[in-house]
């Protein structure tokens, strides 16, 4: 898959073990430079849309450690060497269990696939700033769900 620059997709190891298993996310030697903002987690239902979302300045650090999420970024950085591409990819816990970055200035909207509750954990590299990111309606952009 041709990716948007700016998107990048690393697949991450997962330990099976009968007493509970173990998903790694993020080690400091993989990011040497990332400064480290905040973590949460974010849920979604099965079906449901979280609508476009364009950050300015936070880096996305994304994995799905429970269900399965599709995530639908877009370029419209008229400089990009990309620019009107759509990328889809899905992660989960049982599918392509890996960590998706998405650098600033590519929109972002996402769809819960796994059939309970799906959930996903964003490691940032800034604190969460209601002035830094911009959202619009899901119908802004021609994608169909």
């Amino acid at each position: 898959m041709d990716l948007i620059k700016g998107v990048n997709v690393v697949k991450l190891k997962q330990i099976r073990n009968p007493l509970g298993d173990i998903f790694h996310v993020l080690k400091k030697n993989e990011y040497a430079d990332f400064n480290f903002g905040e973590a949460y987690f974010s849920f979604i239902e099965h079906q449901t849309v979280k609508s476009w979302k364009k950050h300015f300045e936070m880096t996305l650090n994304i994995v799905v450690p429970i269900g399965e999420i599709k995530f639908v970024c877009f370029d419209d950085r008229k400089d990009s060497q990309t620019y009107l591409k759509y990328n889809e990819i899905i992660i989960g816990s049982n599918v392509n269990y890996s960590r998706l970055t998405i650098e600033p200035g590519i929109w972002m909207a996402f769809q819960g696939l796994g059939k309970e509750t799906n959930m996903l954990l964003n490691i940032a590299n800034i604190e969460h700033n209601p002035d830094e990111s911009i959202r619009c309606d899901i119908n802004q952009f021609k994608y169909e769900w």
